[in-house]
């Protein structure tokens, strides 16, 4: 029988990605017709009987206590995003909540302030979906020029970064490694459906990009976990040309983040931001900003 609830699909998944090996677990040179542990060997691990961790994972039983979902997360060698996520899973299957569509998400005074004092440094808030509420001028510039800059003001238009991602060819020529870019929004997304699991805008948003993307479908389905933090990306702008920029998400509890970009001091990448926000304010700039001359490689 296959796992037929979130939290099931996730050990499953888990569960066949460690190796006997990895885990000390003897095989005496036995041939597996599938990878990863089995059941029993895996509730071994864990402390709890077979037919128990067996009924978890088949969605039988939803009654895990925190303890019993620690010692899984041990036994499956979880990081700490990943245990976080287990015991949402967890807490959801326990309380059946129906969807429901959230109160739309808004961007507060002092937020803007702040995107309008990161004028030289990209910027973008976004929304527990991704969704784009504000962004600078040069967050704009950098991470979704081609895109109506006043789109973020009207709820129905806002981007959606993880469905630009996606969907729309310029973001995935913008990313020299687009799966890398695109697996940390996937795992952050899967973060937040785990903590929001009655987010009917959420569910819509997931079963949308399954259906029009396969690598969204089978990203989705390996139940990766990836809060994004900080990350360097080497990007290739249609402006600027190549720049490394490090991507900082700047959380202050419930509601929405603020993304920043940054590049190194003297660098070709930090030259590059600084003629792409030259170019935003002065467009006269944009039809000699390829050139080799004006902007090194990143």
């Amino acid at each position: 029988m296959t796992a037929n609830t979130p939290l099931g699909d996730f050990l499953h998944t888990r569960r066949s990605r460690l190796r006997p090996e990895d885990v000390g677990v003897p095989t005496y040179g036995e041939r597996r017709r599938v990878p990863g542990l089995r059941r029993e060997e895996l509730a071994l691990l864990a402390g709890v009987s077979s037919s128990y961790y067996t009924r978890l994972e088949q969605g039988q039983s939803q009654s895990a206590s925190p303890e019993v979902l620690d010692a899984i997360a041990g036994a499956l060698r979880l990081d700490e995003a990943e245990r976080r996520y287990l015991h949402d899973l967890a807490r959801a299957g326990r309380v059946r909540t129906r969807a429901r569509r959230p109160t739309p998400e808004r961007v507060s005074e002092p937020t803007r302030h702040l995107l309008e004092a990161l004028g030289e440094t990209p910027a973008i808030v976004l929304g527990r979906r991704s969704d784009v509420l504000a962004w600078n001028g040069l967050g704009h510039a950098l991470f979704a020029g081609h895109v109506d800059p006043g789109a973020p003001e009207v709820p129905g238009e806002r981007p959606n970064m993880v469905r630009l991602l996606f969907l729309d060819p310029h973001l995935r020529e913008l990313y020299t490694d687009w799966p890398s870019k695109a697996g940390a929004a996937v795992g952050a997304l899967r973060l937040t459906a785990g903590e929001h699991p009655e987010d009917a805008a959420l569910h819509a948003l997931v079963g949308e990009l399954s259906a029009k993307s396969g690598e969204f479908a089978a990203m989705w389905a390996d139940h990766r976990i990836k809060p994004c933090t900080v990350a360097a990306y080497e990007m290739r702008h249609p402006l600027v040309g190549s720049l490394t920029v490090t991507q900082q998400t700047l959380s202050y509890g419930p509601g929405p983040v603020i993304v920043v970009g940054t590049a190194e001091p003297d660098s070709p990448s930090r030259e590059a931001l600084t003629l792409l926000a030259q170019a935003t304010a002065r467009p006269a700039l944009l039809t000699d900003a390829r050139t080799p001359s004006r902007v090194g490689r990143g």
